[in-house]
Order: structure tokens, then C-alpha cells, then sequence
């Protein structure tokens, strides 16, 4: 038996064929190419005949997609690819595959993250683990009892929106909180703020134009000891540290795994994250959890779209 997995990220689309055992058989990568709306629903499809050809023993269908997966409807929302507000994504592939004995699954991809971790990474033999994603935005995959979260309307994981800070800013009305101090993007932000709050700082930063400033930019900077860079990194940990206390709290999870984009560069600090989140957390649960990094990379939502296709 074999299974379609399909990973839609902002600005590509991965796509491989796997055994019931967990192993690739075939993999490709499509650019999205600023597709759109239902172009983007066909790139989908095509990857997805392209895969089919290989063998006649599909059994099933996962994707993982940017944003909101809605269960009940098979609609998605998925705030980087424009048309995709309430996009209907499961009747526009149940009406193309022509097996229709076929099975389609779609989640998000915080759901997915976790759920290949669990499979074939970091999270294996767990039944309570967060995937917590920071790249451009922020995101958690939650398992619990051996189930992903998903919340009455599909929205559970968007912790971007944790309130970690106060009084309330009308700059979080976008993102969040926690999302605009510590995403990839928050970081560019924090650092920006901070070059215009003091006119005579002698940051590297400053020599870089601000439209093209970029989180890896603050994190070489840190490397070289740019004070700037340091400041904007410390304030990321304590944020980083700050929710995974809170998840701590709330989930009492075994582990809690970080991927995305920036972890990446700031594996560096778990150490650092645990003992903030030492400060905040229940003081035995803290001592339970474990941080790692993820095993999977840029493959752990295709891998979970692999186990969600299999999953009964």
C-alpha cells in the first residue's frame, strides 16, 4: 500500500509518494511561481498525477497546508496564497482524482509538523508533544492523548497570539503578540525599532537598507557581537521562554519540539529558552518537558501529511 503526501508551503509545493513503512519512494518540488487561487488548486492536482502514474496502490491523500484546514468542509484558509480565503480544496480534488475509492485528508500544517515528528522524528513514542514553528509566523502543533488539538473551528495551535506582554499595543492587531517579538519577521521589526529609538547606535544594522534587512542578517550580526543584535535576540528568548512555559503549563506535554525557519539559527539557545521558561512555568511539569530540535527539517510536514494519509 502506498500514500500521496503533499506539503503547500507560501512559495512551493513538495510532494511524495510513500510506503505504508514510512520510506520515500518519490519526491518532487513545484514552485508556486506566484500562482493563485485555483492555479495553485491545479499545481496541486498535477504533482498529484504526476505521483499516481508511479504506482495503482494509492490508498490515500494527505496534505498539509499554510493555515486553517477546516474539517468539517474541506475548505481552507491559508492567508499567503491569495484566493485561498475559503478555498474548497477537498471537493476540488475529490472531483479531479478519478479513483474515487481514493481517501482525502487535509490539515494545517502546525498539525502536521507534529504529526511527522511523531512518525519519523524527535516525537517518536510520544502521545503529549508541541511542535512549536517559528519562521516568518508562529504556530504549535499540539498532540494530546495521542490526538492533534484542533479547537471547535479547526483555529487551535495559532499561538502568534499569546499575550505575553502588557498593556496592549495596537501594532499586535496583525499578528500578535508573541508573534511580532519573536517570529522571523518579528525580529526584523524589534531590531527596527530599536535602530529609531537611538540615531547614534553604531550597529552593523545600520548599514543594511531597512526593506531588505532579514532575521539571518540579526543572527550573523549577533555572531560578530553587535549589541543591537544581542538586545534583539535576548528579547526573543524571553518570549520563546515565556510560551514554552505557558504550553508547559497548560499541556504538561513530554516534549516540546522547535522547527521552522529561525530554529535554524537559534537551536543555539534552548538552553537559554528552559531556563526562562523556568522563571514562568508549573515548577514540576518544567522539570518533565523536554526541548529538542526538530529531526525532520523542512520534511516534517510532509511527513505528517504522510502519516495523516495512513491514519484511519
Amino acid at each position: 500500500m502506498a500514500v500521496i503526501a503533499l506539503d503547500l508551503g507560501g512559495t512551493k509545493l513538495s510532494a511524495a509518494l510513500f510506503n505504508d513503512k514510512g520510506d520515500i519512494l518519490f519526491k518532487t518540488n513545484h514552485s508556486l511561481d506566484k500562482k493563485q487561487g485555483t492555479a495553485v488548486g491545479e499545481l496541486i492536482f498535477q504533482a498529484t498525477s504526476e505521483l499516481l502514474r508511479y504506482t495503482n496502490d494509492v490508498s490515500a491523500i494527505g496534505i498539509c497546508v499554510p493555515g486553517i484546514a477546516h474539517a468539517k468542509t474541506g475548505k481552507v484558509w491559508a492567508p499567503n496564497i491569495p484566493g485561498w480565503d475559503d478555498y474548497p480544496l477537498l471537493e476540488e480534488l475529490q472531483r479531479s482524482v478519478s479513483n474515487k475509492k481514493i481517501k482525502i485528508k487535509i490539515d494545517s500544517d502546525r498539525a502536521c509538523y507534529i504529526l511527522g515528528e511523531v512518525w519519523k522524528g524527535n516525537a517518536r513514542g510520544c502521545n503529549d508533544a508541541i511542535f512549536l514553528s517559528v519562521g516568518t509566523g508562529i504556530g504549535a502543533g499540539i498532540l494530546i492523548n495521542n490526538e492533534i488539538l484542533r479547537g471547535s473551528h479547526d483555529i487551535a495551535g495559532a499561538i502568534g497570539w499569546m499575550a505575553l506582554d502588557r498593556p496592549y499595543n495596537h501594532k499586535y492587531i496583525s499578528c500578535g503578540d508573541f508573534e511580532y517579538n519573536a517570529s522571523g519577521e518579528g525580529i526584523v521589526k524589534v531590531a527596527k525599532e530599536m535602530l529609531a529609538r537611538d540615531g547614534n547606535n553604531k550597529s552593523v544594522l545600520k548599514n543594511i537598507d531597512p526593506d531588505l534587512l532579514s532575521a539571518k542578517d540579526i543572527f550573523d550580526a549577533y555572531e560578530m557581537g553587535d549589541e543591537l543584535s544581542k538586545k534583539v535576540i535576548a528579547n526573543a528568548i524571553e518570549y520563546w521562554g515565556m510560551a514554552t512555559a505557558n504550553l508547559v503549563s497548560l499541556f504538561n506535554p513530554e516534549k516540546i519540539i522547535f522547527g521552522g525557519g529561525v530554529f535554524g539559527p537559534a537551536l543555539k539557545f534552548l538552553d537559554e529558552i528552559y531556563i526562562e521558561a523556568k522563571k514562568w512555568a508549573q515548577p514540576i511539569s518544567i522539570q518533565q518537558v523536554q526541548l529538542q530540535a526538530s529531526a525532520l527539517g523542512s520534511d516534517a510536514g510532509l511527513y505528517g501529511a504522510g502519516l495523516l494519509a495512513l491514519r484511519d
